[in-house]
């Protein structure tokens, strides 16, 4: 799974600017697939026909950025977000534009952290004068800070973005291991998470399904000066009981806890207070469907050092094959 991951990571996939991950997750789950489509909000959408209840499990593409707003007589850029930006994580870090030129994002002079904002800030891309940066670089150009991954200690890996390659690389290995789906199943690659949970949504109310899982990262309790929470790296996938756009269906938590039991994956409960998740998309589909999530602990959410557990992601990856084969009332 680590190679899958590798790959997804050198895609940048700002949130709206999703379209060549989709194209190459939609070229490798073809085999696997009976259809495999993209919508038009740019939701790649893999079905598999099956006898049982529909079943649909989504990880989002879409990874936070930036967006070119203005570019400075003296060839400097300036920036606003797409999504939920740190901008003391962010300070002093190597960015990639969708052209594939690199820059770097600083705080202007003399400004405090505690003082740091969106227009405190500006993208160095070595241009000398406006005119030099404008042949580079266009108003509305995407950019995000610098991807990778890098094996830690032990199992545990860091890089970015891993919200949420690493589910979207879960999806793409449950495809190829499960051995068959008993139940008739979707997996939504969806747009836009990270900017309100767009693409889940719609890609919900066009399939209807009887469960919506989504699968994504979580933050942990188990760094210095965190705040406490019943998450840590390396104790199993985390199933999701709420977060703050979401209450989990009951009965569908319940019974991916006693997959996770029966077949000795190793899995930890989750309640998230603060962000959310598609699985809030999800839940609201159609008429309604009952939702939950299978998350992955993630330290430095956000960050360009974000880091996981391959025991975690590989629990997570064996939940989704057991979910696509178990059976539903």
């Amino acid at each position: 799974m680590r190679n899958i991951l590798r790959q997804l990571l050198k895609i940048p996939s700002v949130s709206g600017r999703e379209g060549k991950l989709g194209e190459y997750i939609a070229g490798e789950m073809r085999s696997y697939f009976d259809t495999v489509r993209t919508d038009a909000l740019g939701n790649v959408i893999c079905h598999k026909n099956g006898t049982g209840k529909k079943l649909l499990f989504c990880a989002h593409m879409d990874e936070i950025g930036f967006i070119v707003t203005f570019i400075e007589e003296d060839g400097f850029l300036r920036c606003a977000p797409v999504g939920g930006i740190d901008w003391n994580a962010a300070a002093y870090s190597r960015v990639v534009f969708e052209n594939g030129r690199s820059g770097v994002l600083i705080p202007e002079d003399g400004v405090k952290p505690e003082d740091y904002k969106g227009d405190t800030f500006v993208v160095d891309i070595g241009a000398k004068s406006r005119t030099e940066a404008a042949r580079l670089i266009k108003i509305g150009d995407c950019f995000a800070l610098e991807g990778g991954m890098f094996s830690l200690a032990g199992s545990r890996i860091c890089g970015r973005p891993l919200d949420d390659k690493l589910g979207c690389a879960v999806l793409m290995s449950a495809a190829k291991e499960a051995a068959s789906f008993q139940n008739d199943i979707t997996f939504v690659f969806s747009v836009q998470e990270e900017v309100g949970l767009r693409g889940a949504r719609t890609a919900a109310f066009d399939v209807v399904p009887d469960y919506g899982i989504a699968v994504d990262v979580t933050l942990t309790g188990d760094t210095k000066g965190a705040k406490p929470m019943a998450v840590s790296l390396g104790i199993g996938a985390a199933i999701k009981l709420k977060d703050k756009s979401v209450i989990c269906d009951a009965y569908l938590t319940e019974k991916i806890a006693c997959l996770a039991r029966d077949r000795d994956i190793p899995h930890q409960k989750e309640i998230l207070t603060v962000g959310g998740s598609d699985t809030a998309a999800l839940q609201l589909a159609g008429a309604g469907c009952r939702a939950s999530c299978v998350s992955i602990p993630l330290r430095y959410c956000h960050s360009g050092v974000e880091t996981a557990d391959m025991k975690d992601v590989q629990a997570a990856r064996d939940l989704v094959c057991a979910l696509t084969q178990a059976d539903f009332a």
